[in-house]
């Protein structure tokens, strides 16, 4: 299904750009669709909950009638040949429409370049892609995040291994016509830049060992996976020009001004993700999220002067005249009824997901032992299906959470 991506926008969050740096609409597609059952296949970096979580909130935000399903299937120490073992009982017998495949963080050794290994690496890993194809499900191969050298203690020799270990990875997926997100080249490229501006990990610090993800590593990760999957940055966009207004995602209605003031009602389509305060040193190595999370708002013909926007009658930010005039992104802020709602959103969403994790750990891998007895394996496909239905009522009250609202929006000279 087309989609509109806004892939070129040169706004900061909370910055002002002129007009030739407003988004510009591409037909694309990207890579998940409506009614999508998705499986994330990996290790312990995907058992963290961290970027799976990060994407589930994307997608459920942006898309809130999509009706998705999330199964996290990692496991802490897995590698290619683990994930390719248990396909099919971990992906295939879930009836998944689309799965990310993210091993290669431990198949590289954490040392040395070693070619039989790497060529083991290969062959399950397409052994993987072979059986996604032949159940014609859509696969989104994925590069492992680069180790950070700052504080991993042979990151200077293991990231380096990863560029090598990797490289066949974009030739498998397009052998099998998948789609490839190289993570590490690009979290490769946003840690080199950390390290000469933070070159002791004092404010940024993605991995909190050099590898497993905290959650600002989560989402850089997920920012990484989602922009080279070509979704949307778009979350919706309003225009006001005297009592004139421009909308693209929402509807604008009771357009007012008076007094130099500006008031108008706005009802989303989606809602922005809810910036989290401790994502934000992660924003200068992501394009601040502007290919991402653009939730905009452009107001000309003010006076010179500083303004104050309102939210439901909650002061959110203050822009000057002449950034409102080229545009300014709300979807960065860390507070306001808007953040409040998506936030919600992200709480129900770990709540569930201690649900799904239960399910695949506790029954589907026998760590309640009872599972494992003869009285628990003729029970375990009703819990599981039990546990599912569960998990599918836990995700349509996310979906009733993420209905957005028709909020009053206010702009007027701040004190």
């Amino acid at each position: 299904m087309k989609r509109l991506l806004f892939a070129t926008l040169l706004l900061a969050g909370g910055m002002a750009a002129s007009a030739d740096d407003k988004p510009k609409a591409a037909a694309d597609a990207g890579f998940f669709q409506k009614g999508d059952r998705i499986v994330f296949l990996g290790d312990s970096i995907t058992e963290q909950y961290q970027y799976s979580t990060y994407l589930e909130l994307y997608l459920t935000t942006r898309f809130p009638d999509w009706n998705l399903t999330f199964i996290n299937a990692g496991i802490g120490g897995d590698t290619a040949n683990g994930g390719a073992g248990r396909f099919k009982a971990h992906v295939l017998d879930e009836k998944p429409t689309a799965i990310t495949i993210n091993f290669g963080m431990n198949d590289g050794g954490y040392g040395k370049f070693n070619p039989a290994g790497n060529k083991f690496f290969v062959e399950k890993t397409e052994a993987m892609l072979k059986m996604a194809k032949e159940a014609n499900l859509r696969v989104a191969l994925l590069s492992p995040n680069a180790v950070d050298r700052r504080n991993k203690s042979n990151g200077a020799e293991y990231v380096e291994t990863q560029k090598k270990f990797y490289e066949p990875l974009a030739g498998l997926a397009a052998k099998h016509g998948f789609a490839f997100v190289d993570q590490y080249a690009i979290t490769r490229a946003a840690t080199d830049r950390m390290e000469k501006d933070d070159p002791k990990a004092e404010k940024a610090k993605p991995y909190y060992d050099g590898f497993h993800t905290s959650p600002p590593g989560g989402l850089l990760m997920a920012h990484a996976i989602l922009t080279g999957l070509k979704e949307p940055a778009l979350v919706s966009d309003v225009a006001i020009e005297g009592t004139t207004a421009t909308a693209k995602n929402c509807k604008v209605q009771d357009v007012a001004a008076s007094d130099g003031a500006l008031t108008f009602t706005r009802t989303d389509a989606a809602l922005p993700l809810p910036v989290q305060k401790d994502w934000l040193p992660m924003l200068p190595y992501m394009n601040e999220m502007k290919d991402l999370n653009w939730y905009g708002l452009t107001v000309k013909g003010l006076k010179e002067g500083t303004y104050s926007v309102s939210i439901d009658g909650v002061a959110v930010a203050k822009f000057s005249a002449q950034e409102l005039a080229a545009g300014v992104n709300l979807g960065n802020l860390t507070s306001g009824p808007v953040f409040d709602q998506a936030n919600k959103v992200l709480a129900a969403i770990n709540d569930k997901n201690k649900i799904v994790h239960g399910r695949f750990r506790g029954i589907l891998l026998g760590g309640d032992q009872y599972w494992n007895t003869a009285a628990g394996q003729k029970r375990k496909p009703e819990e599981l299906a039990r546990r599912m239905e569960e998990i599918n009522a836990a995700q349509a009250a996310i979906y009733k959470l993420a209905t957005p609202a028709a909020r009053k929006f206010e702009v007027k000279p701040a004190n």
